[in-house]
């Protein structure tokens, strides 16, 4: 498959070859299983500060998920009472997704398709992108597209890996090839973003960064935590006009 807009054929192949073991909390996306309650803590508790409540209730905001897969951030923004759309291009993942909110009781808006091609009348209070970015085929196009569906001082989130040496050697060789926390072949180095550049990039599609954090893992529990460590995994916000 060849690149089309943002979408990177060979991504969408690969994440839905992962499908029917995503929600193993074992199996091959074991570390977003572990950092899922540090990445949508850290959202929710931005998205009810600036409207007002407490982070554990989020009823009735409006969160778009791009790149939602099968659902792990969806479905946790949707249990703090988010109504929440998921986005994906990778249809096996999102069959997924459907079958694991319909199990569980959770009304999520799954959706088939790419940020670039949503309704130009639509848009949400919050947008977020967790671990997409780095797969993209056009960062800009990408953003421009996340940007456009937030509602005017709308919350976008992204989180992503830094381009470090450090991140080399941790997030690619010792998570796939080490320890094997991941599938050979998860990411591309070359394609990991830092955070200047994501920040300029942001910028360019008319948003402000407004909040930065380092996501690290504990060795020994294997516990994620918000440190101000950006050299391999990290999460920011930024706000719309």
């Amino acid at each position: 498959m060849a690149a089309s807009g943002t979408l990177r054929g060979e991504e969408v192949a690969k994440f839905d070859a992962l499908a029917s073991r995503w929600w193993d909390p074992d199996g091959p996306m074991k570390p977003l299983h572990r950092m899922n309650p540090l990445r949508t803590g850290w959202i929710a508790d931005r998205i009810a500060r600036a409207h007002g409540r407490d982070a554990a209730a989020l009823d009735g905001v409006t969160v778009l998920d791009v790149g939602c897969g099968a659902g792990l951030a969806a479905e946790a923004l949707a249990r703090r009472g988010a109504r929440v759309t998921g986005l994906d291009a990778a249809g096996e993942a999102l069959a997924a997704a459907r079958a694991h909110a319909a199990a569980s009781g959770l009304d999520i808006d799954y959706r088939e398709g790419l940020p670039e091609d949503l309704p130009e009348d639509e848009r949400w209070d919050a947008v977020v992108a967790l671990e997409v970015i780095e797969h993209v085929a056009d960062r800009d196009a990408f953003l421009a597209a996340l940007a456009r569906a937030l509602k005017p001082g709308g919350l976008l989130f992204l989180s992503t890996l830094n381009r470090t040496a450090r991140s080399f050697l941790m997030a690619k060789v010792g998570a796939e090839y080490v320890l094997r926390l991941l599938p050979v072949g998860t990411h591309d180095w070359r394609m990991f973003v830092t955070p200047g550049e994501l920040g300029a990039g942001l910028r360019r599609a008319g948003l402000t960064v407004a909040d930065l954090a380092g996501m690290s893992m504990d060795p020994l529990t294997g516990r994620w935590r918000a440190t101000r460590d950006v050299g391999v995994n990290y999460i920011l916000m930024a706000r719309a006009p």
